[in-house]
């Protein structure tokens, strides 16, 4: 499959539900009214697509690794986030479980999709002249 958009990458399309979950699962009972740790949440998981984004965008693989370890790192804050969730009664175990498995395989495809760009012998389509 050609990737012609950063719509088009599997990271970005599981991070943008990972995003959306993140939102379901933070407006509901005593975690909707946590504002300030609502908001963390919700931002540091929407960071993880839009770095995503903003490095595809870049249309260089260095920088699109830059921004690529940007949501690596956000994806780690978010799973740490999510155990506090538990900590502090706003999640239950199951919901805590799914998160975990998401963020976890999440991360590992990010640092995977890292490991090729390094790999390829494509500098992206700013290096490119036509």
């Amino acid at each position: 499959m050609r990737i012609n958009r950063f719509e088009d990458l599997e990271i970005w399309q599981e991070a943008r539900s990972l995003c959306q979950f993140i939102f379901d699962v933070t407006s509901k009972g005593p975690f909707n009214k946590d504002y300030r740790f609502r908001d963390q949440i919700r931002a540091s998981s929407g960071s993880i697509m839009d770095n995503v984004a903003e490095g595809y965008e870049r249309s260089g693989n260095k920088e699109f690794i830059q921004f690529l370890s940007i949501a690596k790192g956000s994806c780690g804050e978010t799973r740490s986030q999510c155990y506090r969730a538990m900590d502090f009664g706003y999640i239950d175990e199951e919901s805590l479980e799914e998160l975990i498995d998401r963020t976890t395989n999440l991360n590992r495809k990010i640092a995977g999709f890292m490991s090729y760009l390094k790999k390829s012998t494509y500098k992206g389509s700013k290096y490119h002249r036509p």
